[in-house]
């Protein structure tokens, strides 16, 4: 089986879907890869790396669409990718298809296969191959570095001969994987960390982590999937009064929350940042699919009422090289599940084959 790995052309993207390792790796098994000239770079791998772990290097995505069976991504794929696929061809990247009808109608109309990566079951045996988690692990990361960087305040407490500095308090909402990590990565550098989340049993795991967990009482929130559903006006507005005295105190708030094919809640109004602390900062990680605050803007930094707004899209493409080897092992995963070096098995009514496979042949499936 011939895998292609495309130079990724989203404006900011410096993520690679294969890495020279797991090239290595794959070709042990006994696939062959195939890679665009100068698709690891941005991540830090070089053609020569890619070449020593036994790839071999094409000038660009048209060469390759001549080679290879199936090809590989991190973002969706361009207008242009679409129409240079053969018709045969199995594609492997991000699809949000819940939100993207007309992107799985062009790729129907060139008649391909289409895997979405974003699509992975939440099930234990999927974990693995899980990008979402894996991607948003970092991000959570990332977003109190961002956080630190903006703040006008160090977190942790300390104790000098001119005074002691009282620690920064963090107000986190959200606590799925990016959200945990989040506290995590706050509560080591020090400071006070409150979280909430609509879903009740993920206080243990925010406690767990030394965050204190704001509790909204109310039995009317479902999870599906692992994901919380859209919840209603009326429990966010009892969020939203539970919360507000953390807020109004928080010198940074990270919000992670999104609903699985709809537009992010909005979780922090602008009335609601008029009475923050002057100075605070707020880093909206749902900025892409709308914002959790009501007055961020995509990739703007921006000031309201005093307060920063950090909105700031995509960071897991802030750390290119970590990003792209946990993205790698999971696209590896998951096409040590789906096929052998000889091709794939189409078990079609299998729960991972099942809830990724978004085009078969042609044919859209979801």
């Amino acid at each position: 089986m011939k895998i292609a790995v495309l130079k990724e052309t989203r404006d900011g993207e410096k993520r690679v879907a294969i890495t020279p390792q797991i090239t290595k790796q794959l070709i042990a098994k006994g696939y062959e890869v195939y890679v665009e000239s100068g698709a690891g770079e941005s991540s830090s791998f070089q053609n020569q790396d890619y070449e020593q772990a036994g790839a071999k290097i094409c000038a660009n995505a048209t060469d390759l669409s001549k080679i290879a069976q199936v090809f590989a991504k991190i973002n969706p794929f361009t207008d242009q990718e679409i129409n240079s696929l053969p018709n045969n061809a199995i594609c492997f990247s991000l699809m949000y298809h819940l939100i993207n009808p007309e992107y799985v109608q062009k790729l129907a109309a060139q008649k391909v296969t289409s895997f979405s990566m974003d699509a992975i079951p939440r099930i234990s045996r999927a974990q693995s191959m899980d990008v979402l988690s894996s991607q948003g692990n970092l991000a959570g990361y990332k977003a109190v570095i961002l956080g630190a960087e903006h703040m006008t305040k160090i977190f942790p407490l300390m104790m000098t001969a001119a005074g002691t500095i009282t620690p920064s308090k963090v107000l986190i909402f959200g606590v799925g994987v990016a959200g945990l990590q989040a506290i995590a990565t706050a509560k080591r550098l020090g400071a006070v960390v409150e979280a909430t989340d609509v879903r009740a049993e993920t206080k243990e795991q925010a406690e767990s982590l030394g965050a204190k967990f704001i509790t909204v009482k109310d039995d009317g929130v479902k999870v599906e999937g692992g994901y919380a559903k859209e919840v209603s006006a009326e429990y966010l507005a009892k969020q939203k009064e539970a919360v507000n005295k953390s807020l109004f105190q928080a010198d940074l708030v990270i919000t992670t929350a999104q609903v699985m094919g709809k537009k992010a809640p909005v979780l922090i109004t602008e009335e609601q940042v008029k009475q923050m602390k002057y100075g605070a900062v707020i880093v909206d990680m749902a900025v892409e699919q709308g914002g959790n605050c009501e007055v961020s803007e995509l990739n703007k930094i921006v000031i309201k009422h005093g307060v920063k707004i950090v909105g700031i899209g995509n960071l897991p493409s802030t750390l290119a090289t970590n990003a792209s080897e946990l993205y790698a092992k999971n696209l590896q995963n998951l096409l040590y599940h789906l096929s052998t070096n000889e091709g794939f098995k189409w078990d079609m009514e299998e729960e991972i084959t099942k809830g990724t496979l978004i085009v078969h042949q042609g044919q859209t499936l979801k």
